[in-house]
């Protein structure tokens, strides 16, 4: 008989695979995020998240950049179990468009 994960177990692998990523992208970025992901964060990673997500809609200002969305949507996504899929299918979706772009 072999236990099937369950549809949370697999949400929150996509989620890691995505942080992952994100980490082998921005090497700088890997470090914060490793910690803010941490449970004892939580209350610094909501305002935190919430502000990379508005940082990232104003990117057309000099300081802020495009980058700070999907950071942002990825620490909110770890607190808002319903938003983790969306967000991680999106990253991946924003990455192949990426790789793709990059290739031409």
């Amino acid at each position: 008989m072999t236990l099937r994960p369950s549809s949370q177990d697999i949400r929150q692998r996509r989620l890691d695979r995505q942080f992952r990523a994100l980490a082998k992208a921005m090497p700088w970025a890997e470090q914060p995020l490793n910690v803010l992901r941490q449970r004892r964060w939580r209350l610094l990673r909501i305002p935190a998240a919430i502000l990379l997500i508005l940082g990232g809609i104003l990117s057309i200002l000099p300081v802020l950049s495009i980058w700070m969305l999907p950071i942002g949507l990825l620490l909110l996504a770890v607190d808002i179990p319903f938003l983790q899929q969306p967000v991680s299918s999106t990253i991946v979706r924003l990455r192949l468009r990426a790789r793709a772009f990059r290739r031409r």
